[in-house]
């Protein structure tokens, strides 16, 4: 993944979002269909659960130049797989403590609970997620990568 996209000379967030295949992935593909717009530089990863979100994709995500990582899952109590965003929930809690005590600003990384019908929430969690990054700016976190395995 590239660090930087540049639309018209200006920097543009780059963001991996992983979206649970019954919910949040099908929210997108209803915001598609509904032409919902929202920030084409968000590259979309699905993944059958967000319960099956390793903390070591998000941790690569953002070494492999991400400037922030979302997260979408089925709303609580409305898993496909009984407890799945519950074990999101407890990883990303974890993921947000390890990102912080490593320097991250913890706007990077988001969670959010979309239904398969919330294609109008998609379109501004993903709009409001990409301004957030951009008032932050380019993530450091490849840089300090690269240079610590130099």
């Amino acid at each position: 993944m590239k660090t930087t996209v540049k639309t018209n000379g200006e920097w543009t967030p780059r963001i991996v979002a992983f979206f649970c295949n019954w919910c949040t992935y099908t929210a997108s593909d209803l915001a598609g269909v509904s032409r919902l717009r929202y920030a084409p530089s968000t590259r979309v990863v699905r993944v059958m659960c967000s319960g099956r979100i390793d903390p070591e994709f998000v941790m690569e995500s953002f070494a492999d130049g991400a400037d922030g990582v979302l997260i979408g899952g089925c709303h609580p109590g409305d898993c496909h797989y009984a407890e799945g965003n519950y074990k999101c929930l407890r990883r990303f809690k974890l993921l947000q403590k390890y990102l912080e005590q490593m320097g991250v600003e913890k706007d990077r990384l988001r969670l959010e609970w979309i239904s398969a019908s919330e294609g109008k929430k998609l379109q501004e969690v993903v709009n409001e997620m990409t301004e957030q990054i951009r008032q932050l700016g380019p993530s450091k976190i490849k840089e300090v990568v690269e240079t610590i395995e130099r």
